[in-house]
Formats: structure tokens, sequence, C-alpha cells
């Protein structure tokens, strides 16, 4: 028993569970295609707060709160919370940024790209290839001696600051002052009930933090290392989501979902930006050692520069919908290009300009 019992089915347990709350997540309230989205529900928390004013994405998405709580408290339970950071913040804040950016030219995280995928959006399939080819280039710079350096302990009031702030936008979630704004149409006014969001937050953080799943570290762990640990969680994760959306009726007639790239829920089909936007998201994310929900699970556990990081998601979704650069059903932002060009311009002169001699 304990031989079956390891990492390996831990994580493809915790996958096979999250694929099956990221579909069902729809079915209960959230989104078409955005039952679980780590950027998509960043970018409404930032609404919310009104650090931009797209009206249709504005609302505060307790799912988000339940990763990093979710994370803290199995963190003590097993003694692994430790305050820390130190690594590079200010550089960490921007990649964060960029990471929200690609996310939203494309729409979507990389956990959203496989629920759409498993939902039947083909356009999905120029997203993975962007990421994997930004994970690839991330790795290249890994091998070439790219560091932002050590972390270091750091005072426990430190590693207390994002789980508290994270405890109190639970709070304002729950009792909905005047002051938050709340979107009336569009995918901000879908949502599944608080105490649901609140469970399936607080289940992923716990399964996350004991998995250390993480959809980037993944493929970065395939290519760097020949380990597909982490990848077993993301295939199960895929799986059960597509499985799920079959036995729950999301497709055929009267379903949600159909196989395509035209007509697809949220989503545009320009391959050439997704590509890119998503292959941003895969630099700067294997830049930061993470991916979003990675970082939100570090937080949890005290490390200030994935708090740090954390910040940088909230602002780059305030960037994203402030200067034009998200996209939308209709197609990409304005100014997303620029925003996606100037993100790997940057990413690859930190790659360059933080290399330590290997």
């Amino acid at each position: 028993m304990t031989r079956l019992w390891n990492a390996r089915t831990r994580i493809i347990l915790a996958g096979l569970i999250f694929g099956v709350l990221g579909a069902l997540a729809v079915n209960w309230g959230n989104p078409p295609n955005m039952g679980i989205c780590v950027a998509c529900f960043l970018r409404d928390i930032s609404g919310a707060l009104k650090l931009h004013q797209a009206a249709v994405v504005q609302y505060l998405r307790p799912e988000i709160m339940g990763f990093t709580l979710g994370a803290m408290l199995t963190s003590f339970v097993f003694r692994e919370w430790r305050p820390r950071g130190g690594s590079s913040p200010v550089i960490r804040f921007v990649l964060g940024a960029f990471v929200m950016i690609g996310a939203l030219v494309f729409l979507g995280c990389p956990i959203r790209m496989l629920l759409r995928l498993a939902g039947g959006d083909l356009n999905g399939l120029s997203a993975l290839g962007g990421m994997v080819f930004g994970i690839l280039v991330g790795i290249v710079l890994l091998r070439k001696g790219f560091n932002l350096g050590r972390a270091g302990k750091m005072p426990a009031v430190a590693g207390w600051m994002l789980p508290l702030i994270m405890a109190g936008l639970l709070v304002l979630a729950i009792v909905k002052p005047g002051f938050i704004a709340v979107s009336e149409s569009g995918p901000g006014s879908m949502y599944v009930s608080i105490g649901v969001a609140i469970a399936i937050g607080l289940a992923v953080g716990i399964m996350a933090q004991r998995t250390r799943f993480c959809s980037v570290g993944a493929w970065r762990d395939i290519f760097l290392v020949r380990d597909f640990h982490l990848f077993s969680g993301i295939a199960a994760f895929f799986i059960a989501a597509l499985a799920t959306n079959y036995i729950a009726g999301n497709f055929g007639d009267g379903g949600i979902y159909h196989w395509g790239i035209e007509g697809q829920p949220v989503s545009h089909t320009d391959h050439l930006w997704s590509f890119f936007g998503m292959g941003l998201l895969g630099l700067a994310a294997t830049q930061l050692g993470g991916c979003p929900l990675r970082n939100l699970v570090l937080s949890g556990e005290g490390d200030t520069d994935a708090a740090v990081t954390v910040l940088g998601y909230l602002a780059g979704a305030a960037i994203a919908h402030n200067f034009l650069t998200a996209s939308s059903g209709t197609g990409v932002g304005t100014w997303g290009p620029v925003a996606v060009i100037v993100g790997w311009a940057f990413c690859l002169g930190i790659g360059v300009l933080m290399r330590q001699r290997v």
C-alpha cells in the first residue's frame, strides 16, 4: 500500500480532482472555458479593486484567495511554512506583469489553456506550442547561467503579508461593500456561489502545495532534466477535464462546447499572437521559477519573492486593460502585439544581463 501511495500517485490524483473541479466549475456558474483560470481571475480581482475600468471583468474571485490560504494552511501543518525572499524583487514584479500581459493576449493562463482544449477549443493548440517554445528559450537562458539570485531568510511578518492581503480580500468578497466593483454583464458577472468558490480554492491550494503542481515546471522538467513527474499531474488534469465535460453533457446537442476553432466561448482566432503571447508567459514564468498558480501557492508558504510576483500579476492585468493590450472575443487588443514584443525584449535582456558564471 505504501508503494502505491507515493509522490507520483498523489500528483496524478490531484490532477484528476483538479481537472474535474475545473470542468464542473463552469456548470456551477463560472464562465465557459474559464472554470478555473488564474490569469482571468486575477484580472477580475484587479477590476474589482478598480485598478482597471473594463466593466465586464470585475469580480473578487474567492478561488484565488483560496489557493494562497489553502497552501498556507497545509504548509503549516507539514511544517513547510518558511519566510524567505530578497531575490531580485523588482525584476520579479516586472516579469510577473509580463506573464499577465502575455496571458491576456491569448486569453488564459496555462490552466485555462488546458481547459479550453478540453472544451474543444482548438485555438489552445497555438497557445500550447507558444508556451512550450517560451519555456525552451527560458531553459537555454538557464543553461547559460541566468539566475535572479539567492533568496534569504526573512522576518516572519514579511511572509505573512500576502496571506493577510488574501484574507482581507476574501472578507471583502463575502461582505461585498459598495466600493468593490462587480460586473453586471460579461465574464465578471458569471461565478459559482461564494461557498463553492472558497471550497474549490482551498482544495486546489492544498493539493498544489502538497504536490508542487506547476504547469510550466512540468514542461521545464521534461526538457531540462527528463523528469515527467510534474507532467503526470498535468496530463491527469487534462484527461479528467475532458472526460468530465463529456459526462456532464457539455458536448453535443444543447451543450456549451464543440470541437473547432470558430465560435468558441471568449476566444479569438489570431494564432500568431496567441503563440507569442503564451510564449512570453512561458519564458517569463520559467525565469520566475513557476506558473501563476505555483507562485500563489509559494506566497502562501511565506515566499515573499512569489508574493511580489503575484502583485506584478495584478499590475499586469491593470496595464493590459488600461493600455488596450488585452484581447477579447473579437480579437487581439490594439497594443497587444507591441506589449508582447516589449515583453520578449525585456525577458531576453534580463536573461543575458542576469547571468552568473557556470
